[in-house]
């Protein structure tokens, strides 16, 4: 038996198909930016993601299907429902591919139980309840304008005005290096100009210089990662009391950086033990196969693809 998980993201879309029970990837598949939301040309380069998974497999074997994917809400629209349903049929799927909130593969990604909590950190920000495999309450997510505390977007920024306050400083010579500026008004000049484009926000990109300096003790990096965990921790205790695990997804959380050391030493002693996320891509597959299989395999399967 065959299932498909798919991520559909902002930047590009990754598909897996894995074979259930045994959790064998046995395709992947890639394909550009997913998310209809933002790409006019989410179907098609969905279903080109799904269609190299599929490649040397009968489609029509594929058992299970589901598409991760940032505002479901979008799928309400005929237009954008039939897209992705020819683009789907189209690579000779016979069952649906029912979207599901990345807020929910992120949760999966990182935990075979039905309810709990997700903390998501990369270019934005976002912590929510997850109930039931469904998105409840939610906090921040309201994009860098608005919020995304703690998130790459709002690292880069704050960096870029400790270069701007102090362009002598070890971390005004790197900002002011990474946007080629040599001026502090071509740096301001680059910062508004990334602000106004379009797609992910420059500035983000500076999150990992900045987590670099950090661990190298520079001071006021190492201030900015410590506010940054601050107000994460802050936005997934908006959240409220939390019943199930929580777990950490997006960039700045699941990988070895120290913006993801100082959330979890925040965390400590507390009644939670967050746990890290692995591919949503996976976790996608995992949502696809779950109802075909029995509680203990299932759950076995979690710990096979996602351990």
């Amino acid at each position: 038996m065959l299932v498909l998980g798919i991520d559909a993201g902002g930047t590009g879309s990754r598909a897996v198909l894995v074979r259930v029970p045994d959790g064998e990837v046995v395709g992947r598949g890639s394909g550009g930016p997913g998310n209809p939301v933002a790409s006019p040309d989410a179907a098609h380069e969905v279903g080109r993601a799904a269609r190299a998974a599929l490649a040397g497999h009968e489609p029509a074997g594929v058992a299970g299907a589901v598409l991760g994917v940032a505002g479901t809400s979008v799928f309400a629209d005929p237009t954008v429902s039939a897209a992705f349903g020819a683009a789907f049929a189209a690579v000779g799927l016979a069952v649906p591919v029912p979207p599901v909130g990345d807020v929910v593969t992120a949760f999966a990604a990182g935990s075979a139980c039905d309810s709990g909590a997700v903390l998501i950190a990369g270019t934005g920000a976002i912590a929510a309840h997850v109930p039931q495999w469904t998105v409840g309450r939610t906090v921040d997510g309201w994009g860098w304008l608005l919020g995304d505390e703690g998130s790459g977007f709002w690292i880069g920024r704050r960096a870029v005005r400790a270069a701007v306050r102090d362009p002598g400083s070890a971390l005004g010579a790197r900002v002011h290096a990474h946007a080629g500026a040599s001026t502090v008004d071509e740096l301001v000049r680059w910062a508004t100009v990334s602000a106004a484009g379009s797609g992910p926000p420059p500035l983000a990109g500076l999150a990992p210089l900045v987590c670099a300096l950090a661990r190298g003790g520079e001071p006021a990096a190492a201030r900015i990662v410590d506010d940054a965990a601050g107000r994460l921790v802050a936005t997934l205790d908006a959240l409220g009391p939390v019943d199930g695990p929580v777990v950490l997804a997006g960039s700045l959380l699941t990988r070895e950086t120290p913006v993801r050391a100082a959330v979890c030493a925040r965390l400590d002693g507390r009644d939670v033990r967050p746990r890290v996320a692995g591919d949503p891509a996976l976790a996608a597959a995992w949502l696809a196969a779950r109802p075909l299989l029995g509680t203990d395999a299932a759950a076995h399967l979690h710990a096979t693809l996602l351990p």
